[in-house]
């Protein structure tokens, strides 16, 4: 298992014990970079630790805060507008650059779904 596929799989299992998501934002809101296929994604964590990791070790979120979502609001307002958009979700990104899986929100759903 790759080191993302590992992040995901932690991600849902840890969202579904503590009902709820970490996001990170600054005073331009909740970032959503291109990723290397020329895709935006928007990443979320799935405990605050990582979530703080992320915003002071990588030079392009310092700055940024951490914010908790509530499960019920972010698989529902969160992910639905992220489909809208045409905006993947972003799983425990990690690393130097803050990398990780990118999936479309109804594989979200699914990946929900199957680990409850």
């Amino acid at each position: 298992m790759s080191i993302s596929a590992a992040q995901a799989s932690c991600f849902y299992q840890e969202i579904i014990l503590y009902q709820q998501v970490w996001g990170i934002h600054d005073s331009g809101g909740f970032p959503a970079p291109v990723n290397r296929d020329g895709e935006r994604s928007m990443p979320f964590w799935s405990l605050q630790s990582r979530a703080e990791k992320v915003v002071s070790t990588v030079a392009a979120y310092r700055g940024f805060e951490v914010e908790a979502i509530p499960l019920a609001v972010w698989r529902t307002k969160w992910i639905d507008g992220l489909d809208r958009d045409g905006i993947l979700v972003g799983l425990n990104w990690s690393g130097v650059r803050a990398t990780g899986y990118d999936v479309q929100p109804r594989e979200v759903r699914a990946g929900l779904e199957a680990s409850e």
